[in-house]
């Protein structure tokens, strides 16, 4: 379909979002009338030959979240009831691993060969690429991009099903010929998609990308922390990838066969030339818009920053200089939920339109200053309010009804008959979290500059997160920090280290939300304890999680929930400040 079509397509479907969905709701089930999650539902409705119209199937059916629906996925993956219609009429082709951080070990999402699904993601994705290519129009002589994408190790269910990321599914294929024209258009060739080993691979589409430097129109990565952690890479070996390029073969260190011979041929023998030309530019240790110096013609660098990867902005921004961010949708691993049309924007301007097509969508009130939803009463898509929050809930193509996302978004205007959305924050998983990730991020976000300032060195907040420690009494926040620069906690500074960091505490203490606060004034908390880690500890946690099968844009968690990850934590601290005592 032409662009023109796929936009106008989208535009007409925002017109009347509320017929749209009124009929999206009876496709679904119309077509999974007969699974057996909606029959424990519906067998009851009065009149089973009469259209169950919306109001009836929010009454019999109740709300649900993963654990709802984990037996039978279960029974799924191990092939024990592959015939039998649990969630969907359409035969099961893989399972998706979650990209969410609750735990070491990711959900597993069914992937079911859906007609009616392909018809609406493909709009929703087509429609994001025509989107893209009206702001960029294509240029035929500059038609490469660096893309920071990984097939990931697949594995298998007992029943014999594949699992991967949702982001690698159209990269197994590559006989197909629209992926064989993905392939084309990258710098990297298909055998550093598809390896195993992360750090290889990342340090390989550098290499790649550097040799093609001329020729790269954008820069691409699923989310900004993969992005940040490959520009990383590049501070930490340009003079490794300089060498490469000199002598055109990568360093022995790269042993996947097939991965260091394709890069090989990428790197199409020595190119001196070049790779002085970039260690003129490495040399003088200034990234700040690094980018635009190695590849001069990129037009525009993609990746999400939204909700919980806003923090990375700023970094970003200093690497790229004068290239433009762009903001990606909102998209999840169960369904399309919103497209971004504006995608110049910055992550707190950037807005989602609804796509009434893609789903049924549903709106759970939310009360930001109790950080909760406001009872089970949803509103469709014609109740929502501007200016108030909301849990979203969909029922989708492929086997989920009434579904709690977890996702906390604000509604900010309409665009036609459909909602605008402003992505806020993941929801808390119960009523007993009382710092919300929004709240989390704004205290880290004022913390930092204080930090600079007290430690007087530019000090760099890497990463962070956080753990409620239900079993003190009373409760503590534990906060977890990682710092790009580790040498201020050795053993000849660390005393002044920590008396500088109780000063910052403090404030920290003083900034995580109303409900962290009222709890602290009525000697319900214990203050916070602020907890220094080593350099390294988060790609540490992302090794460990990737070994338990999440995928490679595994995303490190602003709230821990899990006690298991709290402990690998715990194994890296190098100190931990209490506002009343030394911890260690």
């Amino acid at each position: 379909m032409a662009d023109d079509a796929l936009l106008k397509q989208l535009e007409e479907s925002t017109k009347d979002a509320v017929r749209h969905q009124a009929e999206t709701l009876h496709s679904i089930l119309q077509h999974q009338s007969g699974v057996r999650y909606l029959q424990r539902y519906l067998s009851d409705v009065d009149d089973q030959n009469a259209p169950i119209d919306a109001a009836t199937f929010r009454r019999s059916v109740p709300l649900s979240s993963y654990d709802d629906y984990a037996d039978y996925i279960n029974q799924l993956a191990d092939g024990a009831c592959s015939d039998d219609h649990l969630l969907s009429v359409d035969p099961l082709v893989c399972f998706f691993y979650s990209s969410g951080t609750s735990s070491m070990k990711p959900k597993l999402i069914p992937y079911f060969d859906s007609a009616l699904s392909k018809a609406a993601s493909y709009i929703a994705h087509q429609g994001s690429a025509a989107v893209l290519r009206r702001f960029f129009p294509p240029r035929p002589e500059v038609n490469r991009r660096l893309a920071f994408i990984y097939a990931d190790s697949i594995t298998t269910t007992k029943g014999g099903f594949k699992v991967m990321a949702a982001s690698s599914f159209p990269l197994q294929n590559s006989s197909s010929n629209a992926n064989r024209s993905l392939f084309t258009s990258l710098t990297s060739p298909k055998e550093v998609i598809l390896g195993s080993n992360v750090e290889h691979q990342m340090y390989c589409h550098l290499l790649c990308g550097l040799r093609n430097s001329d020729y790269v129109d954008a820069i691409h990565a699923p989310y900004a922390p993969g992005l940040i952690k490959a520009l990383g890479v590049l501070e930490s070996k340009w003079e490794q990838l300089c060498e490469d390029i000199r002598k055109g073969f990568p360093c022995l260190e790269i042993d996947d066969v097939l991965m260091r011979d394709s890069v090989v041929e990428v790197l199409d023998g020595p190119q001196p030339d070049l790779s002085n030309r970039i260690r003129l530019i490495c040399e003088e240790k200034d990234w700040g818009g690094i980018l635009h110096k190695l590849w001069p013609n990129v037009r525009y660098i993609r990746c999400i920053t939204t909700g919980s990867m806003k923090q990375y902005y700023s970094k970003l921004k200093y690497y790229a200089g004068v290239i433009p961010l762009l903001g990606g949708d909102y998209f999840s691993s169960e369904c399309c939920v919103a497209i971004n049309l504006d995608i110049k924007q910055p992550p707190d301007m950037t807005k989602f339109v609804m796509l009434p097509t893609a789903a049924y969508f549903e709106f759970l009130p939310f009360d930001s200053t109790e950080n909760k939803v406001v009872g089970e009463e949803t509103v469709d898509i014609s109740g929502v309010e501007v200016g108030k929050m909301y849990e979203v809930v969909v029922t989708t193509y492929r086997g989920f009804y009434r579904y709690r996302l977890g996702d906390i978004v604000r509604v900010v205007d309409f665009y036609n008959s459909s909602p605008l959305l402003e992505f806020v924050m993941r929801a808390a998983k119960t009523s007993y979290e009382i710092v919300s990730e929004g709240d989390l991020m704004a205290a880290m976000e004022s913390f930092q500059p204080l930090l600079r300032n007290i430690m007087g060195m530019e000090v760099e907040i890497v990463e962070f997160t956080s753990f409620l420690d239900f079993d003190l009494s009373p409760k503590r926040l534990k906060i977890f920090v990682e710092v790009k620069d580790c040498d201020m906690f050795s053993q000849d500074k660390l005393q002044e280290s920590i008396l500088l960091l109780r000063k910052c505490c403090s404030a920290l203490d003083d900034s995580l939300g109303s409900i962290y606060k009222v709890q602290r004034d009525k000697g319900e908390m214990h203050p916070l304890s602020l907890s220094i880690l080593k350099c390294g500890s988060f790609d540490r946690l992302l090794q460990g999680a990737i070994k338990n099968g999440a995928a490679s844009q595994y995303k490190p968690p602003k709230i821990i929930r899990n006690r298991d990850i709290v402990n690998v934590m715990e194994g890296y601290v190098l100190v931990t400040i209490c506002l009343e005592s030394l911890c260690a």
